[in-house]
């Protein structure tokens, strides 16, 4: 199920409040942090306990295909 494009242009980190990278239909990735945020059934968990870090293969992947959150 993918995250509409209306509300993937308002959603932010948590944390520092900064721009997300949509991967896949699975996460939502802040690269500056290295964190992941999990989408379950298509609803993004931005909860920084429910964050978990990326590893420096796994974020160069994520970069890679991620999908820039903020409207340009």
């Amino acid at each position: 199920m993918a995250i509409d494009p209306t509300l993937l242009s308002i959603l932010a980190c948590p944390q520092d409040k900064g721009p997300l990278l949509l991967v896949g239909d699975e996460v939502l990735y802040n690269p500056r942090l290295r964190c992941a945020y999990p989408i379950e059934n298509g609803i993004p968990v931005l909860l920084i306990d429910e964050a978990r870090e990326v590893a420096d293969a796994e974020h160069e992947d994520y970069v890679a295909r991620g999908i820039a959150s903020s409207a340009d």
